[in-house]
């Protein structure tokens, strides 16, 4: 076996040769490669890519290939992700190792057990709340709702998880996102005051204990920095030029953004929404800006107009380190029988992980 290549001699090529190349190592690996490309992903890396989707759906269908190689063009925890559901002779791989979600990264395993540990001091924590987890967020959140009889979540389903999740106690400790949370309870009839942020690193959060008692979600103090971007008052300036705008919004933007949105919904329901949509009809987008500059572009020609909803640009940057470089490198490497950027959870912490992960499968 040759040495593996090393990423330094890809660093200065340009796109059109690694597009070369990348194409040249697909057609030698066959099948047994898949390559999927998450919605965020840059133009230059989505077009290659044999799935397309969000995380959770991605990591499904590559599970369910003949592919040995999952190469994933996202980020750290969708890979992950994709490696627990895969078979055990699949290897999931992330083109680029500093590809990571700011949300996930606000909130890890030490302060998320912290939290559990304080708030066991004002109620019953094992009885009373059941932990959900974003899917944007590492292997061992997953595995610790695993093990605390949690669940994880989508935004796709999020109502039904925390409907499943009141099912079993009565209160949710609801993290990484505290926006995807708080507009889920809010849509599910949860008055706001029933809603309050647990700030780690302050002494129970920066909560009284009566808060605490009274909270049906204790929601973790973590956002999106791209849709963090996106303004009630990028919305009303819009409204005012053309008011017969529809407005759609990912549920990771703030409540006041999503309370002006005729609609919500994650990636998978805006394009589903929009593809739908009338001729002749003008759509607000707000969400990542390589999904609504695709969409626009396909929804041009059926007479449907689509814009971003803020004024600046604002993409996933995290995202948007996975590039044709490190795309023909993963893939070179593998068709010469190395691999490299392996992510592999470990076999106790996927079990937990997993244990989560079906529970979520299992409510459908």
């Amino acid at each position: 076996m040759t040495a593996a290549l090393a990423i330094q001699d890809y660093a200065l090529m340009e796109d059109a040769d690694c597009e070369a190349r990348i194409e040249a190592a697909r057609e030698k690996l066959g099948e047994r490669l898949v390559i999927l490309g998450h919605h965020y992903q840059r133009d230059e890396v989505f077009r290659h890519a044999d799935l397309t989707g969000d995380s959770l759906k991605l990591s499904r269908e590559a599970a369910q290939s003949k592919a040995e190689y999952i190469v994933f063009c996202g980020v750290h925890f969708m890979a992950e992700v994709a490696d627990i559901l895969s078979r055990p002779e699949q290897i999931s791989i992330l083109p680029d190792l500093a590809a990571g979600c700011s949300m996930a990264d606000m909130a890890n395993l030490p302060k998320v057990e912290q939290c559990w540990n304080e708030l066991s001091r004002v109620i019953d924590v094992e009885n009373q709340v059941t932990p959900v987890t974003y899917i944007n967020s590492a292997a061992d959140l997953k595995s610790f709702c695993g093990r605390h009889g949690g669940i994880v979540c989508t935004s796709s389903n999020a109502a039904r998880i925390l409907e499943w999740s009141f099912g079993q106690r009565e209160k949710v400790l609801f993290f990484p996102d505290q926006h995807l949370g708080r507009n889920t309870g809010y849509e599910m009839g949860i008055p706001l005051d029933e809603m309050v942020v647990w700030q780690a690193g302050k002494p129970l959060g920066g909560l009284t204990a009566e808060q605490i008692r009274k909270a049906r979600i204790i929601l973790w103090e973590g956002f999106c920095s791209v849709h963090q971007m996106f303004r009630p008052e990028h919305i009303d300036r819009f409204l005012e030029r053309y008011p017969e705008t529809k407005v759609i919004s990912h549920p990771e933007c703030s409540f006041e953004v999503c309370r002006k949105s005729h609609y919500l919904g994650s990636t998978e329901t805006i394009l589903k929404t929009v593809r739908a949509a009338e001729p002749g009809t003008r759509w607000l987008v707000g969400t990542e800006l390589n999904l609504v500059n695709r969409l626009r572009q396909e929804m041009k020609p059926k007479g449907v107009e689509v814009h971003f909803m803020s004024p600046m640009v604002c993409m996933c940057s995290t995202m948007f380190r996975t590039d044709p470089q490190h795309l023909a490198w993963v893939l070179e490497n593998l068709a010469e029988g190395q691999v490299v950027n392996r992510i592999q959870v470990p076999e106790k912490e996927a079990g937990e992980a997993r244990l989560a992960l079906d529970r979520m499968l299992a409510q459908g």
